[in-house]
């Protein structure tokens, strides 16, 4: 290189720009969203905390996700990794049968990481909460040796909240959505989308690339926890560690059998194809069991499902058991430790 030429110029990154510039650039685009001031919020983002108005019960949930281990920088973009989060606490005021208020974010990330991609995150916290009907209320910026979001969501209920613990004998249960896409997904892509891509007719192709969109970025109808709150529904959880893992939970709070079939279970169209791509057909029904990260709704109705929603099972008297098919399953969904 020629003495004095400089190479090309490297991208700004968060220790570069400083905290508090970066906090008043996420402040500025969730207030530049239409809606972002709503008639509750007494104080907003800003301030050293959110003050909201109401007389209703409130809800509060947090999640975390934790580079490496809920996601990766090559798989997904900085706007997927914001927007999957904020999903994945957000189903859980659904589950409750309230409605998503607000979120409250803390990120940690290493000093050198890119200015650019800070601000993707932060954009698809924003527009995602926005689509579920809540407003980003605040949060926190912290220096750390990895990537992680802590998703604090705010909900409120206009009818008594819906727990895990009061499934009746009798009840039925049922799914609001189809249930696998996410797990084929996460296969797809630690088998080697690309390679199958490679090899794969235009309807493989375009199945894979729905899969990889479901574990990415999954699209659960949040809204479906009021309807079924509405509709009666006695107990309620989102599937976001397996099928199973949510039954044997749902059970076990509840002190009843739960009986499900397989076959009943919805899935997506494109399931088949993936699980045949990667060898083995028997994959569709491991993933619609014990994939999670769909994040639909499971909940028990002692009458008929709301519109929409597919009836899976049963309840019954009994301890805590958990049967599909008629056997109890050996397979387990996510275990965080």
């Amino acid at each position: 290189m020629v003495s004095g030429a400089s190479g090309p110029k490297s991208r700004p990154t968060i220790a570069d720009v400083g905290e508090r510039a970066l906090l008043a650039a996420m402040r500025g685009a969730g207030a530049a969203v239409p809606g972002a001031v709503a008639d509750d919020i007494v104080i907003g983002t800003g301030d050293d905390a959110a003050v909201l108005a109401g007389n209703r019960s409130t809800v509060l949930t947090v999640d975390t996700a934790v580079q490496d281990r809920h996601f990766r920088l090559d798989w997904s973009t900085p706007n997927q990794i914001g927007a999957r989060s904020v999903i994945a606490s957000a189903a859980d005021v659904a589950a409750m049968g309230a409605r998503l208020s607000g979120v409250l974010v803390s990120i940690a990330m290493p000093l050198t990481t890119p200015v650019e991609l800070l601000l993707g995150i932060n954009d698809g916290i924003i527009e995602q909460t926005h689509r579920l009907g809540g407003r980003v209320l605040g949060g926190d910026l912290v220096s750390a040796s990895e990537i992680s979001l802590s998703v604090t969501s705010v909900g409120v209920l206009d009818i008594a909240p819906v727990t895990l613990a009061n499934v009746r004998p009798g009840d039925v249960l049922a799914l609001s959505g189809p249930l696998g896409g996410a797990a084929s997904g996460f296969a797809a892509i630690t088998h080697g989308v690309d390679g199958l891509r490679t090899r794969a007719t235009e309807t493989e192709r375009r199945s894979l690339d729905a899969a990889v969109r479901a574990f990415v970025l999954p699209s659960p109808d949040l809204s479906q926890g009021t309807v079924a709150a509405i509709a009666g529904a006695h107990a309620m959880t989102d599937v976001s560690d397996g099928l199973v893992e949510e039954l044997i939970t749902m059970a076990a709070a509840s002190a009843v059998r739960l009986d499900v079939s397989s076959n009943s279970v919805p899935t997506p169209d494109y399931l088949p194809t993936v699980a045949a791509m990667l060898g083995d057909p028997d994959l569709a029904r491991r993933w619609a069991l014990v994939g999670g990260e769909d994040h639909q709704l499971l909940a028990a109705f002692g009458g008929a499902a709301p519109s929409g929603w597919t009836v899976i099972g049963r309840a019954a008297p009994g301890d805590g058991s958990v049967y599909v098919d008629g056997v109890e399953p050996n397979l387990r969904g996510w275990q965080s430790f």
